[in-house]
């Protein structure tokens, strides 16, 4: 469905419901929705792992295969964030139903299809299973450099391009690898409890990324709502794609 990301067009949820993991987790914004808005529709789903536990859980791992085909609907080529509300690699989910989620976008080289996973680890022990045509990017969350190490399962892995989501941002990545990295988009937390981002952490992300050739992305200073603190770091708006794709996009 559209959405209001600012880095994509389309949000595609063949699958629903996560785990948290590290500390950009603590106030997810899907768990949110599973639990408030989504509840009762994702109840009437059976989870990957059925038990009971499980069943009564909104935000457990559920596979929607009715969802697959939606891509082929779209007229238009565009952007689309795979999943927004869950992880193609979470554990619960088998190299089968990863595989049919891949048939999918190998058949549609007209869209670009940006998977994000706070689990490149497994992503890289499955990627020589899967087909990795050019319009996937594969990304994955690194909010402090205590998850880093994700960047360097990441550079494993045979994407087209690959990127870095830094959002939200809690902390100085200066010391953060780039080497392999198309992309980094960076991005402040927002909703209730929202953890404040420093501007001098977003400024060494944009300079780090002007060295290195990266392409940068500062999605929002985050705050109360999404919107609440804007998009600009010092005067600028940075919405910069990997240079050899966006032209064509």
């Amino acid at each position: 469905m559209p959405t209001a990301i600012e880095w994509t067009d389309e949000v595609w949820n063949p699958m629903t419901g996560c785990t948290k993991i590290s500390a950009g987790c603590d106030n997810c914004y899907a768990h949110i929705v599973a639990e408030r808005r989504t509840r009762e529709h994702y109840l009437r789903q059976l989870p990957v792992k059925d038990t009971p536990e499980n069943r009564a859980d909104p935000f457990a791992p559920r596979y929607w295969e009715q969802r697959l085909m939606l891509p082929f609907s779209w007229r238009t080529p565009r952007r689309v964030f795979v999943n927004s509300m869950s992880d193609v690699f979470h554990a619960h989910f088998s190299l089968e139903q990863i595989q049919q989620v891949f048939d999918v976008m190998n058949a549609l080289p007209q869209h670009q299809f940006q998977v994000l996973t706070k689990r490149p680890e497994r992503a890289a022990r499955l990627a020589d299973q899967l087909v990795w045509t050019e319009n996937i990017w594969m990304g994955t969350s690194i909010e402090d450099m205590r998850v880093a190490r994700r960047a360097d399962a990441l550079r494993e892995i045979p994407a087209a391009v690959r990127f870095i989501s830094a959002e939200p941002l809690l902390g100085s990545l200066a010391d953060l690898d780039l080497g392999g990295i198309h992309w980094v988009i960076g991005g402040g937390e927002s909703g209730a409890g929202a953890r404040p981002v420093r501007p001098e952490w977003a400024r060494e992300l944009r300079d780090k990324c002007a060295q290195a050739d990266v392409a940068f992305f500062w999605k929002q200073w985050g705050g109360h709502t999404a919107k609440s603190g804007g998009r600009q770091l010092d005067g600028r708006t940075y919405s910069e794609y990997p240079v050899e794709l966006a032209a064509g996009a």
